[in-house]
């Protein structure tokens, strides 16, 4: 068995990047969200993700965005549902444990539930 590596600097996070937007893009209820409805262009949105989950789990300074402004604008030209919070939840976790492993891994998906269930609460709240 190949040993997984953890989430514990900033090269496995980018890759986990890679990978987790690799699989959304390739998930038929989540790309149109990203691709269509967000029109995000990978170019600039991955290394604003990459600095973002740096944040999270390093402790790092280098993303100073608003999730939660951003996520209400994609709100406002499509409502994001339940549904799509569990599908990205699942598709974060699958490939967190496809890939990944220890404490930092660990970490990430509890943050990844805490996000999608905050995120999930304040939009439905402010309908």
């Amino acid at each position: 068995m190949i040993a997984r590596s953890d989430l514990d600097c900033r090269e496995n996070i980018e890759e986990f990047v890679e990978l987790f937007y690799a699989r959304m893009l390739a998930d038929e209820s989540l790309a149109p969200i990203f691709l269509d409805v967000a029109e995000v262009d990978l170019s600039v949105h991955l290394p604003h993700i990459k600095d973002y989950w740096c944040k999270l789990l390093l402790g790092h300074t280098d993303y100073q965005r608003h999730t939660m402004n951003i996520h209400r604008q994609l709100n406002g030209k499509r409502a994001l549902k339940p549904g799509d919070f569990r599908r990205w939840l699942s598709v974060f976790v699958t490939t967190v444990d496809a890939s990944f492993a220890g404490e930092s891994a660990e970490r990430a998906k509890r943050v990844a539930a805490s996000i999608a269930a905050n995120m999930e609460g304040s939009l439905r709240n402010e309908k």
